[in-house]
């Protein structure tokens, strides 16, 4: 299939894949950054220029988990933009205002918003950026455009929209590509197992068949939500929530654990040794790893010891167990359920099985080909990346590509969370206007490298 070029002398100065809450918060934080950049900026009238490029066709964040009543896990105040920039007009309150609902929000007296309001709120932002985001436009591969001195100074990005292949060429990319679902070895996504990342589109399919008994597997707060909403969705079936925990343990949200998620955490763990970030990152993994929020673990033992005094069984925790497998029968599927402390196998026939088993970061080399062999890599075969985001490269390879997501290995526990993408966002940002005014600078003077 044939490359069309979007034209052959325009350059860009940032490709954006993906465009999630994190490349939605680097928009801003350029936005802002134009708009005080005055003349003589990185790029011209000041302005960094950027493009992004997104696979949805429209903006969206874990809409299949957009569960009526669900909260957030992290403050209001730590959206897109207000801990880098307090006075942001693409700050949540000001979401609120211009939705008319900020003296409302502010007598809820909760720092909590609803998942939806949140989600509602990214939409709100992301409307403002429509003609700077290629929707259902998916990258293909970023190839490196190099001179004739060996040195690749630009990339082109090969995205395919449509039945069509295009070529965006830029001096830097920022792979924001997100999470991706993770199902249990030898599980397999279907009409009747699922990972937990779909819930609200498989129950609309359920909701037809009446359900009867349901299993949902995990120990996280996803895998809680599901046992919540599907308990309350279908109040004639059974749920069976197999964990092999002894129950849901509870998220560390107190406020000195927090701390691990501000932006001055991530100096820390950034300039510490690689033992120290093992141990950083198993002492705070119950801030964010297989945790529950204390509210939703207590109502789950309340609808527990309701069933008890009534005698009208629907929620069945099988903790201490595992799903060994599943199989598919004519008007359902079979598993099997292990329970560790004596081996015991229980089979249930159940109308289907829920996989809430988390998430893992997208693999950022898989977009790289040929520019792979130029990123440095370090002990453990992970990339490195500065403190600047930007992945470490042979003096060869100076275009710039950054990582937001998958730098948990170099940045920390927060590097896949929404804590700090304001902040994150600001310092790609601003490393990128620094470096594009230099080259601009070296140009202007017959310096350039």
């Amino acid at each position: 299939m044939a490359v069309r070029s979007m034209g052959e002398h325009t350059v860009t100065d940032v490709v954006g894949i993906g465009f999630g809450p994190a490349n939605l918060a680097l928009a801003v934080a350029l936005r802002e950054q134009a708009a005080g950049a005055g003349q003589g900026g990185a790029g011209e009238g000041g302005a960094v220029r950027a493009r992004f490029v997104e696979k949805q066709p429209q903006f969206g964040w874990h809409r299949g988990m957009l569960i009526e009543g669900a909260t957030m896990q992290v403050s209001f105040l730590k959206d897109l933009a207000t801990v880098r920039n307090p006075t942001s007009s693409f700050g949540y309150l000001s979401y609120l205002q211009a939705k008319g609902r900020l003296l409302d929000f502010i007598n809820n007296k909760n720092f909590f918003p609803l998942r939806v309001e949140y989600h509602d709120y990214l939409d709100w932002a992301a409307a403002q950026f429509t003609d700077e985001v290629d929707y259902g436009s998916e990258v293909e591969e970023i190839r490196p455009v190099t001179d004739e001195r060996g040195v690749t100074e630009l990339l082109d990005v090969v995205v395919r929209r449509g039945g069509e292949l295009i070529t965006l060429r830029t001096r830097n990319v920022v792979v924001a590509t997100g999470l991706s679902p993770v199902l249990p070895p030898g599980a397999v996504n279907a009409e009747r197992t699922w990972h937990s990342s779909e819930l609200l589109r498989r129950t609309e399919q359920l909701d037809a068949m009446d359900p009867k008994r349901l299993v949902v597997v995990g120990a996280g707060q996803s895998a809680a939500e599901v046992v919540a909403h599907l308990h309350d969705r279908y109040p004639r079936a059974e749920v069976h929530a197999v964990l092999t925990r002894y129950g849901y343990s509870v998220a560390d949200d107190s406020a000195f654990a927090n701390r691990i998620f501000d932006p001055a955490a991530v100096d820390h763990y950034f300039e510490a040794s690689e033992e120290v970030k093992r141990k950083l990152l198993g002492y705070h993994a119950n801030t964010n790893y297989s945790v529950v929020d204390l509210d939703l673990i207590q109502d789950l033992y309340q609808r527990s010891y309701l069933e008890d005094v009534t005698g009208r069984r629907r929620l069945h925790i099988r903790n201490i167990s595992r799903l060994l497998d599943v199989a598919t029968t004519d008007d359902g599927v079979s598993a099997r359920i292990e329970y560790l402390p004596t081996g015991e196998i229980a089979t249930l026939d159940a109308d289907a099985v829920v996989y809430a088993t988390g998430y893992r970061p997208s693999d950022p080399v898989d977009l790289l080909g040929d520019l792979a062999a130029s990123c440095k890599r370090d002990d453990r075969g992970l990339l490195q990346v500065g403190r600047d985001y930007r992945v470490v490269t042979e003096e060869s390879l100076r275009a710039g590509i950054y990582l937001q997501g998958p730098t948990e290995h170099s940045h920390g526990i927060s590097s896949g969370l929404l804590s700090n993408i304001g902040v994150r966002a600001g310092e790609i940002a601003d490393t990128i206007a620094l470096g594009l005014s230099g080259t601009r600078t070296a140009a202007a003077t017959g310096h350039a490298r």
